[in-house]
């Protein structure tokens, strides 16, 4: 099966599958989601960084589609996905938003972001193909522009849990935080930091006010690669 017919299944279904994952912590999508895209959007606050054009590279359904353009304030969010099905969702669901979806195929990166946000993407890609996609990341991205690259962390015993009860994951091969820096610098990108978030489920939530403190140490479920496209650096558009 390809993946795009692996996702193809799950576009209609996808929420309910991810719910049967997500139990264990007590939260839904929503509240990943927002979080991952408050914590970038302090981050790119503190560099003074403003991302009008945004690029969601596996989109999905477009659940961070409202965050972006809430917390981040950009004008316009372009997703991309493999699967057909589930830009058909995404437009059904954000049509009222200014923001557009196509498959991944039918995009054509030109330097038209200004950040890339890509969470929860390279652990379904082939470890052969990674490379063309972050090419394909950084000829979307204008010079100067951010990439935050989210990912699972599989050194978080929670992570594996859940991805082992995620119907969509049983494809995965995951990528450890050090696997993904190579990655993004061998893909040209300069590397800013590598932040870990979501160390505490629901039924600790007092304790989460020392989530940023802890941010530094491999402890969450998901840790942030953010790097950046440098100045003055240009490609050609992909043919």
């Amino acid at each position: 099966m390809t993946r795009e017919a692996h996702f193809d299944r799950y576009a209609e279904s996808y929420d309910e599958a991810l719910a049967q994952g997500l139990a264990i912590s007590g939260e839904d999508k929503h509240y990943f989601a927002r979080g991952r895209i408050a914590f970038l959007a302090n981050q790119l606050a503190a560099a003074g960084f403003q991302a009008r054009t945004v690029l969601d590279y596996g989109c999905g359904t477009g659940t961070a589609t409202p965050y972006l353009l809430e917390h981040l304030g950009a004008r316009k969010v372009i997703g991309v996905d493999i699967s057909h099905r589930s830009i058909e969702v995404a437009t059904r669901a954000y049509s009222s938003l200014p923001a557009e979806f196509l498959p991944l195929e039918a995009f054509r990166p030109c330097e038209q972001a200004d950040l890339v946000y890509c969470n929860g993407v390279f652990h379904h890609i082939p470890p052969a193909e990674r490379a063309d996609a972050i090419r394909c990341i950084w000829r979307a991205l204008r010079p100067g522009g951010y990439l935050a690259l989210w990912e699972n962390n599989p050194w978080n015993p929670a992570t594996r849990y859940v991805m082992r009860r995620c119907p969509f994951d049983d494809d995965a091969i995951t990528l450890t935080p050090p696997e993904a820096r190579r990655l993004v610098q061998q893909g040209r990108f300069t590397l800013i930091s590598t932040r870990f978030l979501f160390i505490f489920p629901r039924a600790l939530a007092f304790l989460r006010w020392l989530e940023s403190p802890l941010a530094r140490l491999p402890l969450g479920t998901q840790y942030e690669i953010l790097c950046r496209k440098a100045c003055g650096t240009s490609d050609a558009p992909m043919k």
